[in-house]
C-alpha cells in the first residue's frame, strides 16, 4: 500500500519559515520524482517545487529564492524549507510522487502565514 505523508505545516508569521517533510512508503522511492503542490481556497491547485530522482529540482516563479526543495533516498522523504513566508503563501500543501503515468499524492498539510 503506498503512502505519502507529509507533516510540518501550521501557524507562522510573515516573514517567517516552515519546513514540510513528506514520508513515503510502498514505493521504490528512488526512481519517483517528487513534488509539492498546494491549493489555496477557491483556487486550483498548483506545482510549487519539484525534484527528479536524479535530483534536479524545479521551482514556480513564485516561490523562487524563498523555498528549496531537498529528497533523501535514505530515508524515503522529502522536505520543503519555506523562508520569507507571505500571507499569499497560505494553502494546503500536498506531496505527489510520479514516475511515468502513476501518480500518488498526500493527504495534505495545512499552511498558514498570518500575523
Amino acid at each position: 500500500q503506498v503512502q505519502l505523508v507529509e507533516s510540518g505545516g501550521g501557524l507562522v508569521q510573515p516573514g517567517g519559515s516552515l519546513r514540510l517533510s513528506c514520508v513515503a512508503s510502498g514505493i521504490i522511492f528512488s526512481i519517483y520524482g517528487m513534488n509539492w503542490y498546494r491549493q489555496a481556497p477557491g483556487k486550483q491547485r498548483e506545482l510549487v517545487a519539484a525534484i527528479t530522482s536524479g535530483g534536479v529540482t524545479n521551482y514556480a516563479d513564485f516561490v523562487k529564492g524563498r523555498f528549496t526543495i531537498s529528497r533523501d533516498n535514505t530515508k524515503n522523504t522529502i522536505s520543503l524549507q519555506m523562508n520569507s513566508l507571505k500571507p499569499e503563501d497560505t494553502a494546503v500543501y500536498y506531496c505527489s510522487a510520479r514516475w511515468t503515468v502513476v501518480n500518488y499524492w498526500g493527504q495534505g498539510t495545512q499552511v498558514t502565514v498570518s500575523s
